[in-house]
């Protein structure tokens, strides 16, 4: 374990999601974190680190120090007395930034953030003489598959289902052969789809499970306002009505290949088992996922409680008829999370189970999900004035 004196930690990414909350439960337990990363539209890392500060409810103390570097910089463009002064206090690298963009049009961006960013952080590993190296990446670097995915190494000429995945699986490899190159042990995590906080259902970012939701929600209120404020007669073409206890019926199929699951933790549960993984100080790969995730239907129940809708179908085929308007949309806002939504991916998770102290993935409850979706409806899916940037 982690000795009182190896409690340095560079952390980047503190300022995404995994990176706040992962942020927040290294100062909790001790850490000495200085948060590494870049300004953001014009806002500098020391004050965006000060919203998150506040909107965590933490208190660092003299525990956080921010710098900023740019990763396609040698020594991240730092001057030589503050390099230096970075490699002499730390004892781990974390890496949790990374550009989780699906679309093939951002390619060479999400390339140029995932794996080509990654020589200046090796380079900074050897120089430091980190004594351990995290990777954050995520499960479905393993690309393309059905059946048993097992803690082990990426094939980086796999099938894959977009360019992140890709690039995760790429990155993998670089930073593979780089640690035991210049003697490093690494231990990579790899976390299926992260929603929000269980207990809070706080979060940073709304995409995957809460990106249905607001598609939904969005495709709900266009036809209760044609309904209320025009009479509906277009609505009512297509079978959507108003019920008297205010629900609407909403008759939106949702075409999927083939059954599966939807592989789900919350964020609390990445955070609690990254810190046990570190706490336990062993090399390797780790499935940070969901033992038993909840399938589309169980998802389109929560959905239809949530938003007072009645009327989401899953069927497992192409779709053979002419779509309707909310069925149009809904495709056009969710085509790429829809592989995701019928995975058939399982998780093997035994080396995790073995160094997490009995740690197990809490079940996505309708509580839960109520819980989150309703911290994201509360502050308008992020862009209340006071929501951190």
């Amino acid at each position: 374990m982690l000795g009182e004196s190896k409690k340095s930690v560079v952390l980047t990414g503190a300022t995404g999601f995994l990176g706040a909350f992962l942020l927040a439960g290294l100062l909790d337990q001790g850490y000495q974190v200085t948060a590494l990363g870049r300004s953001s539209a014009q806002i500098r890392l020391a004050d965006r680190l000060s919203g998150l500060v506040r909107w965590l409810d933490l208190n660092p103390r003299q525990r956080l120090l921010p710098v900023e570097g740019d990763f396609t910089k040698k020594h991240f463009g730092l001057d030589d007395k503050t390099y230096s002064q970075l490699c002499a206090d730390t004892d781990i690298i974390i890496h949790c930034a990374s550009d989780t963009s699906f679309a093939e049009r951002n390619r060479k961006r999400i390339l140029e953030t995932n794996i080509n960013n990654l020589s200046s952080l090796l380079e900074f590993a050897e120089d430091s003489q980190a004594k351990r190296f995290y990777y954050i990446s995520t499960a479905y670097a393993v690309g393309v598959r059905e059946g048993i995915c097992l803690e082990e190494p990426a094939e980086v000429n796999h099938k894959f289902t977009n360019v992140y995945e890709e690039s995760k699986a790429r990155a993998e490899e670089i930073i593979s052969n780089g640690c035991k190159k210049i003697g490093i042990p690494l231990s990579i995590l790899r976390p299926s789809i992260v929603y929000g906080h269980s207990k809070t259902g706080r979060a940073l970012k709304f995409n995957a499970l809460y990106y249905a939701v607001k598609s939904i929600s969005y495709i709900k209120d266009i036809f209760v306002k044609d309904i209320v404020e025009h009479g509906g007669e277009r609505s009512k073409k297509w079978g959507f009505n108003l019920n008297n206890d205010g629900t609407l019926n909403i008759p939106l199929t949702v075409y999927l290949p083939e059954d599966g699951a939807v592989n789900l933790i919350s964020v609390d549960h990445f955070v609690d088992t990254t810190l046990s993984i570190i706490e336990n100080d062993d090399d390797g790969i780790y499935n940070i996922t969901c033992d038993n995730p909840p399938n589309i239907l169980t998802i389109s129940d929560y959905i239809e409680s949530f938003l007072g809708i009645r009327g989401i179908k899953v069927i497992y085929k192409p779709s053979e008829k002419q779509l309707n308007p909310a069925e149009e949309l809904f495709a056009r806002f969710f085509e790429p999370y829809r592989p995701y939504l019928s995975d058939r991916r399982e998780f093997d998770r035994s080396h995790t189970i073995s160094v997490v102290n009995g740690l197990s993935t809490p079940p996505l409850t309708y509580d839960i999900f109520n819980r989150c979706m309703s911290y994201a409806v509360a502050c308008d899916w992020g862009k209340i004035s006071s929501f951190p940037k």
